[in-house]
């Protein structure tokens, strides 16, 4: 028998989106009934999933953290303070029995006729049927059964493990051992100095650079401020404050002045790594600034690897894997007992669910975002999707402000239906990609461009803005502009 629920709102998802949501809603519409569904085995999303060694953030936890709940920590937390620190957002807000873990959304139908939402999730072989007037998705934007990793020549070859960070085994057992990460981003960032402390050696190996940023796991005006015994709700918004305009100066001037930058960034490395380092080859991509994430190092770590000589970088591409290790293009053989693919994931859109309305499939690809938050012509729906430059919240805690005004102003209006349309002016509006190229070309990005809605030239049919922008502008955003109600 299927069992059917009944709830005002439904969110999929129980990550930093989703607790956010959740705690928004029980605050701002006490009176509007929700429940929150998530397929892992616990809160966090991404940081729940991600247990390799070092797994940590590369946002700092000042703006990575709730506006509503300060952070206590230091500037860069690992994935086991961040759970934490969800864990005690749910529990500080009663929102555990309103949240159902291993409980995967599977599809979701819309009917016209009900103004109502048939969700269908799977539970330990169950199914459960909710309606809902209010669909709201916050299950991020990549699968979390597989990360992505290419097929190189000879893989079979390889007589050890292969490994990709988001299927860490528990068991595996690196001390001692020569290990190859093949990537350049945050994960790889993270995981060198971590595996550096027991392995014998480990060599980053990358096709092309990243730009990194040494930066203090703690932040000295935190440290000032919490040695002067300042109110934690007061010290969590002056250091926000303070990285707000930090992350908006250098953002403007990547665009502005990207050499400039570039020089900065490469500078900034140098006095951490050793004589002689060829610095402009391994860490300094093609790319300008910001087209893609810069990797925070706290306190140097991978670098101080390097200088050690318990780590090195490899800036190659690969020819084969051997029985052995790895023979890159250029010749060189890099010997291996374990190799780590740090090659990132795949975005999935919407949890990989089937929707449908009035019986009809949706495509997506043939959509448009409205203001980054809900899907032209897909009624009583909205999403959450963060920052590219600055931390997944700033965002997420925007548009939860933004939902529950819109959900108000619903109730003002006497509507049960709220759904973007495309405006007479905007009949001829061009459909663009979902990621400018030129702006962020993150491979991640790139090769999920074909399933992604799109966006339009002009407001409200735009996303991917920056928070020092949307900081000023979503909250007073019109709630008329783009959207029908009925």
């Amino acid at each position: 028998m299927v069992e059917e629920r009944k709830v005002d709102v439904l969110i999929v998802g129980a990550g930093i989106s989703g607790i956010g949501a959740a705690y928004h809603l029980r605050r701002d519409l006490p009176d509007r009934s929700f429940e929150v569904v998530d397929a892992l085995d616990g809160p966090g999303g991404t940081w729940w999933t991600h247990r390799y060694p070092g797994a940590r953030s590369d946002s700092d936890l000042f703006t990575f953290g709730y506006s509503f709940k300060p952070w206590r920590g230091p500037a860069i937390a690992t994935a086991g303070e961040i759970r934490s620190y969800l864990e005690e957002v749910i529990a500080e807000n009663d929102l555990a029995p309103l949240i159902s873990y291993r409980t995967r959304a599977t599809s979701a139908s819309w009917s016209s006729d009900d103004a109502l939402w048939t969700v269908e999730v799977a539970r330990d072989g169950e199914v459960i049927r909710y309606t809902t007037p209010f669909l709201w998705m916050c299950q991020g934007y990549y699968g979390h059964s597989a990360g992505y990793t290419p097929t190189w020549s000879g893989m079979e070859q390889f007589t050890g493990p292969i490994v990709h960070p988001q299927q860490w085994p528990e068991d595996l057992d690196y001390a001692g051992k020569r290990v190859v990460v093949i990537g350049s981003g945050a994960t790889a960032a993270t995981l060198v100095p971590a595996m550096a402390e027991t392995a014998e050696h480990v060599t980053m190996l990358q096709r092309t650079p990243t730009f990194f940023l040494p930066r203090p796991k703690t932040h000295e005006l935190a440290e000032t401020l919490r040695s002067l015994d300042t109110p934690d709700e007061w010290t969590h918004e002056i250091v926000r404050r303070a990285y707000f305009a930090q992350g908006e100066e250098i953002i403007k001037n990547s665009t502005e002045q990207p050499d400039a930058v570039r020089t900065l960034l490469l500078d900034g490395m140098r006095p951490y790594l050793p004589e002689g380092f060829e610095v402009e080859k391994h860490f300094n991509p093609p790319y300008r600034p910001w087209q893609q994430r810069i990797a925070v190092i706290p306190d140097g770590d991978m670098f101080h690897s390097i200088s050690q000589g318990k780590a090195s970088v490899v800036t190659d591409t690969i020819e084969t894997f051997t029985p052995t290790g790895i023979r890159t293009s250029s010749g060189e053989e890099i010997a291996a007992d374990i190799i780590v693919t740090a090659t990132g994931f795949d975005l999935e859109l919407f949890g990989g669910m089937d929707f449908s309305l009035d019986g009809a499939p949706v495509d997506f690809s043939t959509k448009l975002t409205h203001r980054g938050i809900m899907i032209s012509d897909v009624p009583n729906m909205a999403y959450i999707f963060g920052y590219f430059r600055a931390s997944w919240t700033l965002r997420a805690d925007l548009v939860s402000q933004y939902v529950v005004r819109m959900l108000e102003h619903m109730k003002a209006k006497h509507a049960t239906v709220v759904v973007p349309r495309l405006r007479p002016q905007d009949a001829d509006m061009p459909l663009l990609p979902f990621m400018d190229p030129e702006n962020v070309s993150s491979g991640y990005m790139m090769r999920s461009q074909e399933k992604m809605f799109k966006q339009g030239d002009r407001e409200p049919w735009v996303h991917m803005k920056e928070f020092h922008e949307e900081r000023h502008t979503l909250p007073v955003a019109d709630l008329d502009d783009g959207l029908i109600y009925s």
